[in-house]
């Protein structure tokens, strides 16, 4: 009878996330994400949170025990996280300890995300849907915009998503969003996207101009 086979899991499984996507200068957010998936799941995520403090004295030894596991998972981390830098940044970086590297990222890119989040933040407030449009491709435009501030964490609540995006409808829509309001409706985007989809068809001026198409 052949034995029994026994599969390992290794760490380096769960780690082949950042392998795909390596910290570049326009990734980090979903970099330092998948980066703190990756640690949690090896317990290993309390090194960023502060630096690797003093070594204790020689007792109690349960102290000094924890301290030794701090510095060696401090370095893991360190190897880690170089390991999945694009080269230029690794060059820059390579003489940090974890705690200190990730702290950087932060401060290098967190600059950058706040002015991606404005310039989101601006086009999406400042879509309105003309009277000849397509709600379709409005909505889901919109949803675009409500997906990347979420990426840059700062994500929409549904119903003030639901606001925004009737707020910047045509005006015939006003019956729509009056019933909508009325009726005390609170849909996901995906079903306001298909009742406004259904909507566009009893529309008047959306009927009339598909006839005088077909003329």
């Amino acid at each position: 009878m052949a034995p029994p086979i026994t599969v390992t899991h290794h760490p380096m499984n769960i780690r082949s996330i950042l392998d795909k996507d390596k910290v570049n200068h326009s990734n980090f957010l979903d970099w330092h994400k998948n980066l703190r998936i990756i640690l949690k799941q090896e317990k290993k995520d309390y090194v960023l949170e502060n630096q690797t403090p003093d070594e204790p004295p020689a007792l109690p030894k349960a102290s000094h025990d924890a301290w030794l596991k701090h510095i060696d998972d401090a370095l893991d981390v360190l190897c880690i996280m170089l390991a999945f830098i694009v080269p230029d940044l690794q060059r820059d970086l390579e003489h940090y300890t974890a705690f200190d590297m990730i702290e950087h990222l932060k401060d290098m890119f967190g600059k950058q995300a706040r002015t991606e989040r404005f310039d989101t933040m601006r086009a999406l407030h400042a879509m309105k849907m003309e009277e000849s449009g397509n709600v379709s491709t409005h909505v889901l435009k919109m949803k675009s915009y409500m997906d990347q501030l979420e990426r840059l964490g700062s994500p929409y609540l549904q119903e003030l998503a639901t606001d925004v995006i009737l707020n910047s409808l045509p005006k015939s829509y006003n019956f729509f969003i009056m019933n909508y309001n009325m009726n005390g409706w609170e849909k996901p985007i995906y079903e306001l996207h298909g009742m406004l989809k259904t909507a566009e068809k009893n529309i008047p001026r959306k009927t009339l101009q598909v006839l005088m198409i077909r003329e």
